[in-house]
């Protein structure tokens, strides 16, 4: 999780191609009520009524809405990790807060960066104006998630730094190890 700009899913992808199976590590995909696209890796585009049917049947582990897209995580997660897969969830900040998301088993990963770094990537996407720019980097200082074994992950560097962090931490968890 992480504020908007971050560069989350970057860090993730990195992470991901990495580990390549090599470890029992799975990325989840989210479902989101917007159309599939290039910047939105990893995700399924549903419509406004499917998204709501599967959320009317308990087919999201976690729910939330943000900038006018709803996003789920389906229940699937919960077998992947019955069966003994760690299990890496691209989730929002202000719902893993709201949901009590305290869970023993769950690592909470914050990725961050600065706000002039987070700026410019805004602006380098180019899918909003100004001020919905403007809008995402006060959000972005609002949420600081709070849990005992919070791990930070500065990501204003080079992508490789945050994402062997990452990389990192991910293959210790799998491999049983205290995170550190």
């Amino acid at each position: 999780m992480g504020p908007s700009g971050a560069g989350k899913d970057a860090v993730l992808g990195f992470a991901r191609q990495r580990l390549d199976g090599r470890h029992p590590v799975v990325f989840a995909h989210r479902y989101a009520t917007r159309p599939p696209g290039p910047g939105h890796p990893n995700e399924v585009s549903l419509g406004a009524g499917e998204f709501a049917l599967r959320a009317a049947r308990g087919l999201f582990r976690f729910a939330w809405s943000a900038w006018s897209v709803r996003y789920g995580v389906g229940v699937e997660v919960e077998d992947w990790a019955a069966r003994g897969l760690v299990v890496v969830v691209s989730g929002s900040r202000e719902h893993f807060v709201a949901a009590g998301l305290g869970h023993r088993e769950l690592l909470p990963v914050l990725i961050t960066a600065s706000a002039a770094v987070r700026e410019r990537r805004l602006h380098a996407r180019g899918r909003e104006g100004a001020a919905a720019i403007a809008e995402r980097l006060r959000r972005g200082e609002a949420f600081g998630p709070s849990h005992p074994a919070l791990v930070t992950i500065a990501n204003d560097g080079p992508l490789e730094e945050a994402g062997t962090l990452f990389t990192e931490l991910l293959r210790s968890r799998a491999l049983g190890l205290e995170p550190g």
